[in-house]
């Protein structure tokens, strides 16, 4: 299993031990399968080369694209996520209504690298126009920190992401959401094709509903919504 820090979803403790809503989700799926998991630490780029060449089987927190699919199998859908965008806490009110705006009144917008927010924010990294605006970034703490030096004007991220980092880092008082959201997208286990044969992602779709079935998956959720 590739292993990308980003808590609450995954996430190493101060014990070294590697946790996290995903992590617990896909642990309960693996002792169903019977399957014992080898954890690969390294950042979000780093765990799609690896995966491409099958040298991890597998990502937790994946979105589906078009050039992914060349690579890698997909689970089912076992949550949503949804990303706003976070400001400096005396632009809060900033009087933008869209993403779009936000990059054609010239402000520079945060992301991390080969993250994929959804059909809006990829057509605007495509544009030629719009595409000077996009700073990227290896994690999201580096977005935290180029927002506070105004390197940049703002950043997207995963609102309980987000939430965790910044309330850890206490700098929930110098950032915040602003009112822009994008739309909630279904999140994947991401296979690798080329050490995992299609078989084993259906093996985990059922141990996925099985989970959900006998409660196991609705317990994890609660703890981590409560």
């Amino acid at each position: 299993m590739g292993f990308d820090a980003w808590e609450p979803y995954q996430y190493m403790t101060v014990g070294n031990t590697v946790t996290g809503l995903d992590v617990e989700l896909v642990r309960a799926v693996a002792a169903e399968m019977q399957c014992e998991l080898n954890i690969v630490q390294g950042s979000w780029v780093e765990l799609l080369g690896l995966l491409r060449e099958g040298d991890v089987d597998f990502v937790l927190g994946a979105s589906i694209t078009e050039d992914r699919q060349t690579f890698a199998y997909f689970s089912e859908p076992y949550r949503q996520e949804q990303f706003s965008l976070y400001v400096r806490a005396e632009d809060v009110n900033l009087p933008v209504a869209s993403v779009q705006e936000f990059i054609k009144a010239g402000y520079k917008l945060g992301i991390v690298n080969e993250y994929y927010y959804g059909d809006e924010i990829a057509n605007l990294y495509a544009s030629a126009e719009s595409r000077p605006q996009f700073v990227g970034a290896i994690i999201s703490e580096m977005n935290m920190a180029r927002l506070l030096d105004e390197e940049i004007d703002g950043f997207l991220e995963d609102s309980f992401v987000a939430a965790s980092i910044l309330r850890r880092k206490g700098l929930d008082d110098l950032i915040k959401p602003h009112q822009i959201t994008l739309g909630n997208n279904d999140v994947y286990v991401m296979f690798s094709k080329a050490s995992v044969e299609e078989q084993l992602v259906a093996e985990f779709n059922r141990g996925l509903a099985t989970i959900k079935q006998n409660g196991l998956y609705q317990q994890i959720m609660q703890r981590y919504q409560d």
